[in-house]
């Protein structure tokens, strides 16, 4: 037994808008990164500070950026979905 024929894939219209829209999102993302990377080689010690809860700042920070990193994904999926929904439409219209 065999499936039917796939779904055919139309033209996405909207790829620009969401390939700019991922590079943003990497830009903002790798300027927590890297300040992250800079605090580790200019201040380490302040990595070691307790701030919240008794955690310190390098664990929040780790955790922050890994926070970030799905909250992006997530903004990212969204947005996506609504491009490609918005564009993809007219077209077949």
């Amino acid at each position: 037994m065999h499936h039917g024929p796939a779904v055919k894939l139309d033209k996405d219209n909207s790829i620009a808008l969401k390939q700019a829209l991922g590079i943003k999102l990497f830009f903002i993302y790798l300027l927590f990164y890297i300040g992250f990377i800079v605090i580790g080689i200019v201040w380490p010690d302040s990595l070691s500070t307790k701030i919240i809860l008794g955690l310190n700042f390098a664990y929040v920070y780790g955790m922050g950026l890994i926070i970030l990193a799905i909250v992006m994904g997530l903004f990212y999926n969204y947005f996506c979905t609504k491009y490609e929904d918005d564009l993809n439409k007219e077209v077949s219209k």
